[in-house]
């Protein structure tokens, strides 16, 4: 199939879409791009391949929200440094996606933009905030999209919605053109339905480089958090999957406190680069938020005491294991206060993280599975993650995927 007829079916699947994953569309330039991908006579690394863009990552031409009302007018003078990489290699940009609002959050049900719905399960959430990314690359609307993840954005979506998804080192991806939410714990990150495009993916927008894990690094009695049963057996094969040497690792502090931490930085740091707004241009749930994490105290010590453990554990040559998330997506509401609980430790600690599809609990929903390296050993997550693949279930398409 050529490029443009691919376009042009991806568009026509969007429209018919209720998952409300793409918010907007930039049709002319994508067909342009694939009239262009369709004349090249040597194919790009990414030629071809159709992406959505988190809307907290500028595209030229298009409204850069953040997922915020209070943006809503702002369009992108210029793409951000990593869509130029992405167009410069053949990828066609189909437009932006949803995310919760302002990245603060993890179910992506938008009070200006609308509820992204999982494909899996449209009662449930796709998780967040990259949650739009999530569906709309588990739904088959678009090859691969980018996220971000500030404490498991990219991760928890790519999870809930049986995809994969890499949050990179801290700093690996240029972040010129992101709405940021916490710089120190930020990250650029791709979702896509295979490995292999993940990985190629990676390989324009990163570092690639190569690597072997030599130790496998696990969680003691996974710190105490509450596991759902099927997360719990997806887990578990995927220990028995990996033979390596093994060594633990005890947090100082507990889960439930590092994620607080974080989301207190994070939340604070966002109401400073709001300075004054309009009220009514916020959502309530997000001035609660944020009025939350100006009244709480900042806890830079547990921060520091959980990066220096968690590189401590891992060394040079470690790769720690845990479940993606705790659970598996719930219904819409009000969620689990634990979804980040393993996730934030590698933004804490600026380290890559890839999340695979490991399975399906009794509903049918995906659960995931994430590895997590030192910092630059992109290369050392990417193949162990091929040995996982090959023993878990991988990528499954929810029921009305292409």
């Amino acid at each position: 199939m050529s490029a443009v007829a691919r376009v042009e079916a991806a568009l026509v699947r969007i429209a018919r879409s209720d998952l409300r994953a793409f918010v907007d569309l930039d049709r002319e330039a994508a067909l342009a791009a694939a009239r262009a991908s369709d004349a090249r006579s040597a194919p790009l690394p990414l030629d071809g391949v159709t992406f959505g863009i988190k809307s907290n990552i500028a595209v030229a031409g298009l409204p850069w929200t953040a997922g915020m009302a209070l943006h809503r007018e702002r369009i992108a003078a210029k793409d951000a440094a990593v869509v130029t990489r992405l167009r410069e290699a053949g990828a066609i940009i189909l437009g932006t996606v949803n995310m919760h609002e302002a990245a603060l959050g993890a179910t992506t049900d938008n009070a200006f933009f609308g509820r992204t719905l999982n494909p899996h399960d449209t009662g449930r959430t796709p998780g967040g905030s990259s949650g739009g990314s999530g569906a709309a690359v588990a739904a088959g609307l678009c090859d691969a999209a980018l996220g971000t993840d500030t404490l498991g954005s990219v991760r928890i979506p790519a999870a809930y919605n049986g995809v994969y998804g890499l949050k990179p080192t801290h700093g690996a991806v240029d972040d010129d053109g992101l709405e940021p939410l916490a710089r120190d714990l930020d990250a650029v990150g791709p979702l896509a339905r295979s490995l292999d495009l993940l990985e190629r993916v990676w390989g324009v927008i990163g570092t690639p480089s190569a690597g072997h894990a030599k130790r496998l690094v696990l969680l003691d009695e996974l710190a105490g958090v509450e596991v759902e049963s099927a997360v719990r057996t997806a887990y578990d094969r995927a220990v028995a999957a990996l033979d390596l040497p093994r060594s633990s690792l005890t947090l100082r502090d507990t889960p439930q406190t590092i994620r607080l931490a974080g989301f207190i930085a994070a939340g604070r740091e966002l109401a400073a680069d709001l300075g004054d707004h309009d009220p009514a241009l916020i959502s309530p749930e997000l001035r609660y938020m944020l009025s939350f994490c100006t009244g709480a105290a900042p806890t830079p010590d547990v921060l520091a005491r959980t990066r220096e453990t968690l590189l401590d554990a891992l060394g040079d040559d470690g790769v720690l294991l845990t479940p993606t998330a705790p659970q598996a997506a719930f219904a819409h509401g009000r969620g689990p206060v634990n979804q980040a609980d393993f996730t934030g430790l590698a933004n804490i600690a600026g380290c890559p993280a890839l999340s695979l599809p490991a399975g399906r609990d009794g509903d049918g929903m995906p659960v995931g599975v994430q590895l997590v390296g030192p910092p630059g050993s992109e290369g050392t997550l990417f193949a162990l993650a091929r040995t996982l693949d090959a023993a878990l279930d991988g990528y499954a398409p929810p029921p009305e995927a292409p």
